[in-house]
């Protein structure tokens, strides 16, 4: 895949491992849900990377076909995290930031026609 016009989107925050199915059905529920009934949302994936201290890294990465698209998802400001009510209960920090990233070359992740 190499376009100018795909948009990687990153989120990365910590979480219990304990509390890691919970929490990714909750994700599933809110934000990557509505990735998916977002006009321009080309795909995303969830990753989980346990730690040793008995907490998980979660991060969502989300395709776009449009900084337009991105902001329909996430509002005025794309550049700040978006959050929704529970996530307090689960999350061991709170990123203000997300990163956005121009796709320039690589192999179409899954979900992603190239």
């Amino acid at each position: 895949m190499a376009s100018d016009n795909v948009i990687l989107r990153r989120w990365s925050a910590t979480i219990r491992t304990a509390d890691r199915e919970t929490y990714v059905d909750y994700v599933l529920r809110t934000g990557a849900g509505e990735y998916a009934e977002t006009d321009g949302n080309l795909g995303y994936q969830i990753l989980l990377r346990d730690l040793d201290d008995a907490t998980t890294q979660i991060t969502t990465l989300s395709w776009w076909d449009s900084m337009d698209a991105i902001r329909a998802f996430a509002g005025p400001e794309p550049d700040l995290a978006r959050y929704y009510p529970e996530d307090d209960r689960y999350l061991l920090e709170r990123p203000e930031l997300v990163e956005h990233h121009t796709v320039a070359a690589g192999a179409t992740p899954p979900g992603i026609e190239g």
